[in-house]
């Protein structure tokens, strides 16, 4: 089980390498979204905002009106956001569910692939 706080600094280094992710950014560029994370076994919640592909911010708790909510366990979150496990795989499997438009599911699958295509 991982703490908050160990999800927010894999928050931290997912942020930093999308963002300096060129080729990320060009393709998600007219994407603008606000995403709620639910770790189902810490009940911890976290909400990131996305403007033309680049997340501008993210911080622990529900904020506003979310766009996608994606729930797994608190471990999911830091293997998925620190690199060390494929979020495709574990969607397919059931151990991450996501709420969102088919576009957005589609669009999030193809940020997988570009941010963890060894994985």
């Amino acid at each position: 089980m991982a703490t908050s706080q160990e999800i927010l600094e894999a928050l931290a280094d997912y942020q930093v390498q999308c963002n300096e992710n060129k080729r990320l950014r060009k393709m998600q560029r007219d994407w603008s979204k606000l995403l709620h994370f639910v770790a189902e076994d810490t009940k911890d919640t976290f909400t990131m905002n996305v403007v033309n592909g680049e997340i501008v911010s993210f911080e622990a708790g529900l904020n506003g009106t979310p766009d996608i909510i994606v729930t797994s366990t608190s471990e999911n979150f830091c293997d998925m956001f620190w690199g060390d496990l494929n979020p495709s795989q574990k969607y397919l499997a059931g151990e991450i569910r996501v709420k969102a438009s088919q576009e957005d599911v589609v669009r999030l699958d193809a940020i997988t692939m570009i941010i963890w295509p060894d994985v």
